[in-house]
């Protein structure tokens, strides 16, 4: 099952959260036929999203994270609620790249670095909150690195990771976000970035021990807590309400003409592919006039 675990230093001066996605990764592979490098590229930021939805306080918030760099893959969007339950879709899901001379998956190419990153949280209540960063990569965990330190001053290390299979099926999708609390001196910091170094791949982490002892790796020697683990899933909320609201925006005239021409109005699902179907029969609710 996917989750993610908080947890927090005895000195109350590190805390992170370690998450998994490896079903809901591979479930976004699945809904949008992504190849390989694309499936990398969105599951790298939905594990992000994730855990950093997860951190927010209400049950009504959500954090939506747009990456657009300029590479093939275009914009790729992930929104997550606040218990870290993420939906998100690549524009182009269908861009092959070859792989980088060290046999890895090149996600950075495929995002590219000419643009932003872009984080919203919808707390809400009035207008939505969002910061943005350049691009440092296109490899995802290091600029939300860059973010943290940049939009929101608070010194972190990122790591993310996608594991794929020959049948292009994902193995292992997660990653973790530790990040210094106030009071954290530069021991602590130089402690903390050893240990990341020492970490090692998260998805090989994953595959053999999981997200205690990713947690165990990154936070040795400062005695981590764990204070909260939460199940995590892909979970689009689209209904057909939420799509005839959208519609109802078109203008008679246009709904006119797509009703005489097609015999109907189909609408799909850009998170996860779901096609709502409307006739003659909605125009009533099509056209916000219902008896």
């Amino acid at each position: 099952m996917d989750k993610i675990i908080r947890a927090l230093s005895r000195d109350g001066l590190v805390k992170i959260a370690a998450a998994e996605l490896t079903e809901a990764v591979e479930r976004a592979r699945v809904i949008h036929r992504t190849l390989p490098v694309v499936t990398a590229a969105l599951g790298r930021t939905m594990c992000a999203a994730s855990m950093m939805g997860n951190a927010l306080k209400d049950a009504g918030d959500s954090l939506t994270v747009r990456i657009n760099g300029g590479g093939p893959v275009g914009t790729v969007l992930v929104v997550s609620d606040s218990r870290g339950n993420v939906r998100g879709y690549a524009q182009n899901p269908e861009v092959d790249l070859p792989l980088r001379p060290d046999g890895k998956l090149p996600v950075g190419a495929a995002v590219g670095t000419e643009g932003m990153l872009t984080v919203i949280r919808d707390l809400g209540f009035g207008e939505p909150v969002s910061g943005s960063t350049k691009l440092v990569s296109g490899e995802i965990a290091e600029d939300f690195a860059q973010y943290f330190v940049e939009s929101e001053q608070v010194p972190t290390a990122c790591a993310l990771g996608v594991l794929v299979d020959r049948d292009q099926h994902v193995l292992a999708a997660g990653g973790y976000i530790a990040q210094l609390l106030p009071g954290a001196d530069d021991a602590t910091a130089a402690r903390l970035e050893d240990n990341v170094k020492r970490a090692g791949p998260v998805t090989a982490q994953l595959m053999s021990g999981g997200l205690e002892d990713i947690i165990a790796r990154v936070l040795e020697g400062f005695d981590p807590e764990i204070v909260e683990t939460d199940g995590v899933a892909y979970k689009c909320d689209c209904s057909r309400e939420r799509v005839l609201a959208a519609v109802s925006g078109v203008t008679p005239e246009e709904l006119d003409r797509m009703l005489r021409e097609d015999g109907k109005i189909e609408v799909k699902c850009r998170f996860c592919d779901r096609v709502y179907t409307f006739t003659e029969s909605d125009r009533p609710a099509l056209t916000g006039r219902e008896s």
